[in-house]
């Protein structure tokens, strides 16, 4: 295909891939100018090899794929699908959502999961923060403010989601965290001096040792790949932002990722190499993981920390278990007898078998 332009013959760019379609899009990983056709084939084949080469799942196993209706998790849960199918995965997949309750964004979010559920004809399954605490995020950022208001979301959501994939009975929980979140995950650890959760926030595979392991399929796959792909194939998704999570610490450590991206677009990959690479000295002691005395969920202390804070909402002390406090579990003993045992017992802090 050729063009005239001041009197010369010029050949007019083609995609670097196929050499026969006009590029759509420059890829922000590789900065390849390919067409849409060739996208779709590279971005699909480059998950499918994580899955193959990382050995992510076996054939007959029951997967839970978190679904909370934004990009990351609707991409995760239309390409899992696709996949299994064309290269005959042999996996039986589930949605698995979780309701923080939150007016006016987890409502309207938890709608395009139900669309999706038909959409790719996977099982929807619900777990709520009202169910399992006795608290909903609006109660709990009434009483607590905005500022600690993702600790006790994160930690809460991290158990629901374990619970949900228990009533699932499924054998992996698989999430749509993508390269940019765990370069974000990398730097924050480093930030606040967590070495426990440094040595492992790379891993591919967490919590093997768990009640439900959990996958990464797009480890390696960058957020605006993701929502290019999302925007390419018209997937139906909810892109608006947590309404309590403006001034949330990993946003910092986000705007500084994308900084570094525009400059040098490997920059991403390279976090995350480094963050693999991180050797922790045999010296340096690390928590030895148990259960929870109260719920039974794992924990290197006496209560696992949504135990510590359901505790210190229900005693009407939110900060109980926020930062480096150890609340409960510093002071248990002699707490143990100011607690109100039928006030705990209320509101469990879930109390599923695993």
């Amino acid at each position: 295909m050729e063009a005239s332009h001041g009197g010369e013959k010029v050949k007019s760019r083609l995609c670097s891939i196929c050499n026969q379609r006009r590029p759509a899009l420059k890829r922000p990983k590789t900065l390849q100018q390919i067409c849409k056709e060739c996208f779709y084939e590279v971005f699909e084949e480059e998950i499918h090899r994580v899955i193959v080469d990382n050995k992510l799942f076996k054939p007959g196993e029951r997967i839970a794929i978190g679904a909370s209706g934004g990009k990351d998790s609707t991409v995760l849960a239309y390409v899992m699908s696709e996949l299994n199918r064309r290269h005959n995965y042999g996996l039986d997949l589930f949605l698995l959502s979780v309701d923080e309750g939150i007016t006016g964004y987890r409502d309207d979010s938890l709608e395009t999961v139900k669309r999706n559920e038909v959409q790719y004809g996977l099982p929807l399954k619900v777990v709520s923060y009202k169910d399992l605490y006795g608290w909903t995020m609006d109660e709990i950022v009434k009483m607590i403010g905005l500022k600690n208001n993702c600790t006790f979301c994160g930690v809460f959501r991290r158990q629901a989601l374990d619970r949900g994939a228990a009533l699932l009975k499924v054998d992996k929980l698989a999430t749509g965290h993508n390269a940019d979140d765990i370069a974000e995950t990398v730097l924050l650890n480093i930030l606040r001096g967590d070495i426990a959760r440094l040595s492992r926030c790379t891993s591919i595979i967490t919590g093997e040792d768990g009640p439900i392991p959990r996958c990464k399929p797009f480890k390696y796959t960058y957020e605006k790949e993701i929502v290019t792909y999302a925007y390419f194939k018209k997937l139906d998704y909810f892109s608006t932002e947590c309404i309590y999570s403006p001034n949330a610490y990993r946003g910092f450590a986000r705007e500084f990722i994308k900084d570094l991206e525009r400059i040098r677009p490997r920059a991403i990959l390279d976090i995350i190499k480094s963050g693999e690479d991180f050797r922790i000295a045999t010296t340096t002691k690390m928590p030895e993981q148990g259960t929870c005395q109260r719920c039974g969920y794992i924990s290197s202390q006496k209560w696992c920390k949504a135990c510590v804070l359901l505790e210190g909402l229900n005693r009407g002390l939110p900060k109980l278990g926020i930062g480096r406090t150890r609340g409960v579990n510093n002071d248990h003993r002699k707490d143990d007898k100011k607690i109100d045992t039928k006030n705990i017992q209320s509101k469990p802090c879930g109390t599923l078998d695993f």
